[in-house]
């Protein structure tokens, strides 16, 4: 697949998570075959001001890579700005969000809130594809509620700029995360315009990834939620997708190697205390794989130290591997 001059290997990307899919989630989903990732959402008002803690998430490294920039805002100029500043960083391209539906992000009229006025929407991208030389994607809802469905609105400019790539959640602002997400609005999109589109929304296994596919028509799929825990998702869908069969599930062994991968990466980014610290929610999600969790959750919760997880770990997967042959290879450099 072609955006522009560039091009992904597969169909399944990784989606632009908000305190989730730092640097260190990247690189993992990478290494599973996430054909394309995204920074978490930034702030383009933060960055034209330079704030600090705004600027760290714009860090990414080359194993991340292709690796789009996701901007949100309200204001044009800041965005165009912003892109601007982000252009000098050399991502793959930059994806402008209007379909966070968060409070905190559309109270200031940005996100999901943009799609109220499509005027501004228009100059919004009018403004960023205009300013950079990168390649140019927006992810949007359905709408903001129910009365204001404007999926088919918004391709059409994103038509008429040339905006390379429409990743659509078909849900409205208004419903959250709740409800199911419609894949019909995905596939009115793609039969309407000459875009690449990607479908988001309720995507939680391999089989939803061809399914959406074959009843939507889209070109690629973002994986959201359903990476939680489970970077597998995008080696077991991009298997599926080309041999119809599916990979097992990981062994308890694999989560742990996992783990301690992950682990080490956010570690070396952040040293031992705040690595640990910013991987709980992580560690949370990977040991709903693993059975009789309750004491891991608990050191989870309580441990900044390296070598307490370590053991604790180790401890867990000694005292449920069933085998001598498991057993033999139950020391898993957690």
């Amino acid at each position: 697949m072609n955006l522009g001059n560039l091009s992904l290997s597969g169909r399944v990307v990784l989606a632009p998570m908000a305190g989730v899919a730092d640097s260190p989630f990247r690189v993992l989903a990478r290494e599973f075959g996430a054909a394309l990732t995204y920074t978490e959402m930034i702030s383009a008002e933060g960055i034209v001001r330079e704030n600090t803690n705004t600027l760290r998430l714009l860090y990414f490294r080359s194993e991340e890579r292709p690796i789009g920039v996701q901007l949100y805002g309200s204001d044009p100029e800041k965005l165009a700005q912003a892109a601007k500043s982000i252009e000098k960083l050399k991502p793959d391209l930059i994806d402008l969000n209007f379909a966070c539906p968060v409070k905190k992000v559309t109270r200031h009229d940005g996100g999901a809130a943009v799609l109220r006025d499509l005027g501004l929407l228009e100059r919004i991208v009018s403004s960023v594809v205009k300013s950079v030389s990168l390649p140019v994607t927006v992810k949007i809802r359905s709408g903001w509620d129910d009365k204001n469905i404007v999926a088919l609105d918004v391709a059409k400019i994103a038509s008429d700029y040339g905006i390379k790539v429409v990743t659509i959640h078909p849900r409205t602002g208004k419903s959250m995360f709740k409800g199911k997400a419609d894949w019909e609005m995905i596939s009115q999109v793609k039969s309407k315009f000459k875009l690449t589109v990607f479908g988001s929304g309720d995507i939680f296994s391999p089989q939803d990834v061809k399914k959406m596919i074959d009843l939507t028509g889209c070109d690629g799929v973002m994986v959201g939620r359903g990476s939680l825990g489970n970077p597998w998702i995008f080696r077991r869908a991009n298997h599926y997708l080309e041999k119809n069969e599916l990979l097992p599930e990981p062994s308890g062994k694999e989560v742990c190697e996992v783990i301690n991968r992950h682990l080490q990466l956010s570690i070396q980014q952040r040293g031992e205390y705040w690595g640990i610290v910013g991987m709980r929610k992580h560690l949370l999600w990977y040991i709903k794989k693993l059975p009789q969790n309750k004491e891991l959750r608990r050191v989870i919760l309580s441990t900044e130290k390296y070598e307490e997880l370590k053991s604790a770990f180790e401890f867990h997967m000694a005292s449920y591997v069933a085998s001598p042959e498991e057993k033999s290879e139950s020391q898993y450099n957690i």
